[in-house]
């Protein structure tokens, strides 16, 4: 194969590429109609009293903590959640309907994955239990951390935040 020939392969993949990034980052940053959201995303179908915690200082010699968020579907339709992931791998979330639970839920790209599909009607409730392991990433974890867990829905997604000063 001629020499510009490869080049020329090369620079069409690379264009091929960018315009891709290029023309579709429009819905992929949320920016597509899909009522049942704020600008940012993020459902309007849901209501929680909090969405951070902050565990305060925690020591890596004490162990696992937890602390369950609890939410509300305020919408007028059911609501599905389709996935649950976590920004690291020290954090697990498991959500709790009634008296059932689904998960635990971990980082995204580490272990198994699978989608889920809980649906909320209006005015039920549900909790997302949040697990840190301030142990997980050992002495290198010493110091504040900021957790999110994210529930992803057809209509958006909600968020949870953890934080934390971790010690010895």
């Amino acid at each position: 194969m001629k020499k510009s020939t490869i080049i020329y392969s090369l620079v069409t993949v690379i264009v091929i590429i960018a315009l891709y990034f290029v023309g579709g980052s429009s819905t992929r940053n949320g920016s597509a109609d899909t009522g049942g959201q704020n600008a940012d995303n993020t459902s309007e179908s849901f209501a929680s009293a909090e969405k951070t915690f902050d565990f305060g200082t925690i020591s890596m010699a004490n162990g696992k903590v937890s602390h369950s968020f609890e939410f509300e579907n305020i919408g007028s339709a059911p609501v599905t959640i389709g996935r649950i992931y976590t920004s690291c791998m020290c954090t697990s979330a498991t959500l709790i309907k009634s008296d059932k639970s689904v998960g635990p839920f971990g980082m995204q790209g580490h272990g198994f994955a699978a989608g889920i599909s809980e649906s909320l009607a209006p005015g039920e409730k549900a909790k997302m239990e949040v697990i840190f392991d301030p142990a997980a990433h050992g002495p290198a974890g010493i110091g504040p951390i900021q957790r999110v867990v994210r529930a992803e829905t057809n209509s958006g997604y909600l968020e949870f935040e953890i934080k934390s000063n971790v010690t010895p």
